[in-house]
């Protein structure tokens, strides 16, 4: 596994094993979560080139400090781009950069106050229906076929939150195809561990990615529409202070985290509760726990499980000194296991007290902009399914796998059958 940052810094006596901790492997990282919690909750990892921060408090107090801990590399490529890919690039003209999530203030400030103006619970209201009308069709579609199996991220979950943000945004929604593709281009440039060669054909996708989002921009000055980017360009008009450039950065972004991590997060929500029975006939029974089990899922199979920050200066976390321009690896995954924090924090438990306090959207300044969308998907797909397919059942509980990835935890499939 390739090394990419400067080492220099990396402390005598660093653990043969790490505890079990492999950077990419997201297929079961909880043990070795818990074991780096109770014996080295913060870890310089020479592998990577970060300290890895497993505690719920530690990881709440770097978020909190963004002027210690800065989030300029939230989006920074793991693995440095190499040759081939970084000419790809440059002569297709992408200079896409983060909307929102690597940026600090005032920078940050001036372009999270005009986007949230426009990122309102009325837009949330008038996408309900057509949300839950999606979710009929692709469930009933599903349901209608005779060999009565199917897979929940490809059958479901891949195109509810993709078909939402295209609308959201005034894209293109007969494109759900291309826009995954581009996407999983974008996740494997940025948090992947790809070689040279690898890259070449994301990189590709990424120029494509950049262009459109650009021509979204475009589109929006010369025909106007009802969607956030129109609503953007208006606001631009009108003497707000963003420019051509962010308006496109954020759909860059949007496009990306705005169906990516719902996709997941519905997908985790039925894989979870569906190896869960007793609680899933429990949301079957009463309906009106799905909003809180959905905050459990969030809590105990987050889609993100890891995000990055940069030491400003000096500093220190969890007791441990960290050096200026470190780079720091915050595991949520680990912080919302935090039998500290969370009692029982190992059982899955749709009635926990506390499940809302999960880390899974962040903190601070960069808490998730979209997070009461990402949640209004999945409760409407745990309301039709629970309504519509209440026997549905995992295919191969134990077979789930998972990406390879640094930070997003992303099942491959979800294989369900059910009874005629």
């Amino acid at each position: 596994m390739a090394t990419t940052q400067d080492v220099t810094a990396q402390p005598t006596g660093c653990p043969v094993d790490h505890h079990g901790y492999v950077p990419f492997d997201q297929h079961d990282p909880f043990p070795a979560y818990a074991r780096l919690r109770a014996e080295e909750p913060v870890m310089f990892d020479e592998r990577i080139g970060y300290w890895v921060v497993t505690r719920y408090d530690d990881i709440k107090a770097v978020f909190a400090d963004w002027e210690t801990f800065s989030s300029e590399n939230a989006q920074a490529p793991v693995r440095e781009r190499g040759p081939q890919a970084k000419q790809i690039m440059a002569e297709g003209g992408f200079t896409a950069y983060s909307g929102l999530s690597a940026r600090i203030p005032p920078e940050h400030t001036r372009i999270r106050e005009i986007v949230q103006r426009e990122f309102t619970p009325r837009r949330y209201k008038v996408l309900e229906p057509f949300i839950r009308q999606n979710v009929d069709d692709l469930l009933d579609k599903m349901l209608a076929r005779p060999e009565r199996r199917a897979d929940l991220v490809r059958d479901l979950a891949y195109d509810i939150p993709t078909i939402t943000i295209l609308t959201l945004l005034g894209a293109d929604v007969s494109q759900i195809d291309t826009y995954k593709r581009w996407s999983d281009s974008r996740a494997a440039m940025t948090w992947g561990d790809l070689s040279d060669e690898e890259q070449v054909p994301h990189a590709h996708n990424l120029v494509e990615y950049w262009q459109e989002c650009l021509a979204l921009v475009a589109r929006a000055h010369e025909q106007g529409g009802d969607n956030l980017i129109a609503d953007l360009v208006r606001d631009q008009q009108a003497g707000a202070e963003i420019t051509d450039h962010e308006i496109a950065s954020i759909a860059y972004s949007l496009l990306f985290a705005g169906h990516e991590t719902t996709t997941t997060l519905i997908a985790n929500s039925l894989r979870v509760l569906l190896a869960h029975k007793d609680q899933w006939q429990a949301l079957v029974d009463e309906p009106k726990k799905i909003k809180a089990a959905v905050e459990e899922v969030l809590r105990y199979s987050p889609s993100i499980v890891g995000w990055r920050r940069k030491a400003l200066k000096d500093a220190r976390i969890g007791g441990v000194d960290i050096p200026a321009g470190a780079n720091v690896l915050l595991l949520m995954g680990s912080a919302n296991r935090d039998e500290a924090h969370f009692a029982d924090a190992e059982v899955f438990d749709i009635d926990r007290p506390n499940a809302r306090e999960h880390l899974s959207f962040g903190f601070g300044i960069h808490y998730c902009l979209g997070n009461m969308l990402a949640k209004l998907q999945a409760r409407i797909v745990l309301e039709q399914v629970a309504a519509k397919a209440p026997h549905l059942t995992l295919a191969d509980p134990d077979g789930i796998d998972f990406r390879e990835n640094l930070s997003f935890r992303v099942p491959v499939a979800v294989p369900v059958t059910w009874e005629a």
